[in-house]
């Protein structure tokens, strides 16, 4: 998919439906001067539903649908019939997104399975008839209880992709390259820096029918926490991930070096992601021979697991295949509990700011005409 089709931020205004007001309706026929109050319940106001879907897998369907309004309930009517309640509002999101308040930044709900519902805002509830405030000594009330007021609430949905393993590196590592080689995905390759601007995911094929996700992310650098590069955007996309797969390339200057820079962004970014489990992979190696190789083994971290690979010559990657099947098989790594901190404001500035430039760059194709493009 195009970066400019992968929207993983949204901010989208929600109001749910008001209920509606009771009746004051008094019985009154023919036969029946002074039947007394029948007046019924409004309805219920609609709700703001958010529903998991796999047939998404980005927020580009909110990203211009920003005001988001549920029915309101209608008033009840005679003979103690209720109104009719408010349309609720279906919100269909991609598993993995996350919902936070934009006010405060407080974590909100969580949305990880395909169907899952969650009521995000609670539609106002209808007022009562004048049935219900009948007494001995009121027989006759005319008057009746107004339905509750519409909640209005901004809302900032923020997808974390779900895969069983995440590519961490620097640009030009070797991240995208060897997901093109061991799935079906295409993401874009080139011999310069940031090529990949936007996750990616490929499912790879294992043996006897077997399969993994992988996830790629764009690469980061030192000094990514400090907003440095691409800075930490996306690194959110791998915190759900059961393991992490480091990629240092077999030419840089210094492997063990590169690999801390890495961790530390990571720490920086969330403590909690140092905890996962860990697998170094030294890319590129189809340049290397025996003698180097060797030298390479003396230097690189001993408390990681440590295969060198080569995307081009296929050198490794069945290695790295069954090196990874069995660490996401571990019952250690197979559940991934996250911590949804608070959205800080200065995040929610730098996505906001982001976002006004990519509708800055789109508004000036606005009017023009196909035949003018």
């Amino acid at each position: 998919m195009a970066s400019s089709n992968f929207v993983d931020y949204v901010k989208i205004f929600c109001r749910s439906g008001k209920g509606g007001p009771g009746s004051k309706h008094l019985f009154r026929d023919k036969l029946t001067m002074k039947g007394g109050p029948d007046g019924g319940d409004g309805g219920r106001g609609g709700h703001i539903i958010l529903r998991g879907s796999k047939n998404h897998w980005t927020l580009i369907h909110l990203k211009y649908a920003r005001h988001i309004h549920a029915g309101d309930g209608e008033s009840g009517g005679l003979s103690r019939s209720f109104g009719k309640e408010g349309e609720d509002k279906v919100i269909e999101v991609p598993c993995g997104t996350v919902v936070y308040d934009a006010e405060n930044g407080d974590f909100l709900c969580d949305i990880t399975e395909d169907g899952e519902e969650v009521v995000l805002i609670k539609g106002g509830r209808g007022g009562q008839g004048n049935w219900h405030f009948r007494t001995a000594t009121n027989q006759t009330p005319r008057f009746a209880q107004p339905g509750e007021s519409a909640i209005e609430k901004t809302v900032i949905l923020q997808l974390k992709v779900l895969a069983d393993v995440g590519l961490v590196g620097f640009p030009n590592a070797g991240k995208s390259t060897l997901l093109s080689v061991v799935s079906a995905a295409k993401p874009e390759i080139a011999n310069y820096p940031f090529t990949t601007l936007v996750p990616n995911l490929g499912i790879v094929a294992y043996r006897d029918n077997r399969s993994f996700v992988m996830a790629d992310i764009p690469g980061i650098i030192e000094g990514a926490s400090e907003g440095r590069g691409l800075g930490l955007r996306f690194l959110r996309h791998i915190e759900r991930n059961s393991i992490l797969l480091f990629m240092v390339p077999a030419d840089s200057d210094d492997i063990t070096a590169e690999y801390n820079i890495l961790l530390n962004e990571l720490k920086q970014y969330n403590p909690e992601l140092v905890g996962k489990q860990r697998i170094l992979a030294i890319t590129k190696c189809d340049m290397l021979d025996d003698e180097l190789t060797t030298e390479i083994k003396k230097i690189i971290p001993n408390n990681i697991q440590t295969v060198f690979i080569s995307s081009i010559t296929g050198l490794g990657i069945s290695e790295l295949k069954d090196l990874i099947w069995a660490e996401i098989n571990k019952e250690s790594n197979k559940v991934v509990e996250i911590t949804h901190r608070p959205m800080e404001v200065a995040y929610q500035e730098v996505e906001e700011e982001i976002e006004e430039e990519e509708e800055d760059d789109l508004s000036q194709y606005k009017g023009i005409g196909w035949d003018e493009l």
